[in-house]
């Protein structure tokens, strides 16, 4: 089979990771069938999923239902030399409104090429309603600005209302230094670790040259008024917990509801990263939890009980091991802070996620079989997270 081939069966082939899994639950939920993606051979490396020049959909997604697309799959802020993969961010599709989580490297490229809702080149972002930020780490919101700002010109101004941008509010201590360094001074030391509020003020004014030529010599709206920001306030909130490594027990909470979708939102443990939030998305016609990025959640496994669709991060902590032997500080976030792809699998099946896809993959290269260690403890449909693909909540 020739390179282009393969990698045309990995998108969409049939998938051999098993029959969907019914819950004691499922009987009011309804699943019908759904899509997933077919694993690759590593006989050939170049043959990994992922390329964002592939078809978007796959045949048997029912794009008429609420579905999601992995606008892009990566983790890390990093470039990974032997495929394409885009920087994380997903969008959840119910009918002619989209809501997206997390805006990593080219995510407004990815939305512009997936095209979720059909609509003409110079509206497509005109269905955009929501931008939903797990946390602040870079490759999360790298091109958070962006989305905004070249929405703008492809059908933002021809919004009935303001995009609700949703995420970690501000905190109130400096992340603590890994044991043992001496940190230098910090960055912007009024407001060390400001919060979504405060970052798009602070684009707004780096932007503000391009902002008030648009709005006065091209007739724009202004751009201030296309969105509007909150930082989430956490139920209880106590300062304390800002620099536990794991999660105090909590039941998730209210974000966001519209005539589409109702949001609710959960701590999860990202340390020293804080606030880091997962996100579930409940609509008539199933649910999907998107964790962030997070070790093992209690938090994230009440939330995601029995959800129709779990879209999970994922590591392989050997490939860590290889690449980050003499960086014990780096190697210690990614080992505590990051699902192992070896745990995945059963944490799944445990909280009776009826789906199960990967994405935030690190890392996003060859060989794709490092993956297969999610499956073998789920009972339920499994997916290899590739960008631009889409999933059905309910399968």
């Amino acid at each position: 089979m020739d390179p282009d081939e393969r990698n045309r069966m990995c998108l969409s082939g049939p998938s051999t990771f098993g029959l969907s899994r019914r819950s004691a639950l499922a009987g009011a939920l309804g699943i019908i069938g759904g899509t997933t993606l077919a694993a690759c051979s590593s006989a050939d490396e170049q043959s990994f999923p992922g390329s964002s020049t592939a078809a978007p959909v796959p045949g048997d997604v029912d794009k008429g239902r609420p579905h999601v697309i992995l606008l892009g799959t990566a983790g890390g802020p990093a470039w990974y030399p032997r495929q394409n993969a885009t920087g994380i961010a997903t969008a959840v599709v119910i009918g002619d409104a989209v809501y997206v989580v997390d805006t990593g490297d080219r995510a407004p490229e990815q939305f512009f090429k997936a095209n979720p809702t059909g609509e003409a080149p110079d509206e497509q972002f005109s269905t955009l309603r929501g931008i939903f930020i797990t946390h602040l780490h870079s490759d999360h919101t790298i091109d958070y600005f962006k989305m905004i700002n070249y929405g703008w010109w492809t059908g933002l101004q021809h919004i009935t209302q303001p995009v609700k941008v949703i995420g970690p509010g501000r905190r109130a201590s400096l992340t603590t230094a890994y044991p043992g360094s001496q940190p230098p001074p910090p960055a912007n030391p009024a407001n060390p670790m400001p919060g979504i509020t405060d970052m798009t003020n602070s684009l707004l004014a780096a932007y503000a040259t391009d902002i008030n030529d648009r709005v006065r010599d091209n007739r724009f709206t202004d751009l201030r008024s296309l969105i509007d920001v909150d930082d989430i306030t956490i139920p209880g909130f106590d300062p304390a917990i800002e620099t536990l490594e794991i999660m105090p027990a909590m039941d998730p909470f209210p974000v966001y509801e519209d005539d589409r979708v109702r949001v609710t939102a959960t701590l999860v443990n990202h340390f020293p990263v804080f606030p880091a939030f997962a996100y579930r998305f409940d609509t008539d016609d199933g649910s999907v939890v998107i964790s962030g990025d997070t070790g093992k959640s209690a938090n994230l496994a009440r939330m995601a009980a029995d959800t129709d669709l779990l879209l999970h991060e994922v590591i392989d902590t050997s490939w860590i091991d290889e690449q980050y032997a003499d960086n014990e500080a780096l190697r210690h976030h990614l080992m505590t802070a990051h699902m192992p792809s070896t745990e995945l699998g059963r944490f799944a099946d445990e909280l009776g996620a009826r789906q199960l896809a990967l994405h935030h993959l690190v890392p996003a290269e060859p060989p794709v079989e490092r993956w297969l260690k999610s499956r073998e403890n789920f009972s339920g449909t499994f997916h290899i997270g590739t960008d631009l693909a889409a999933i059905n909540l309910r399968g």
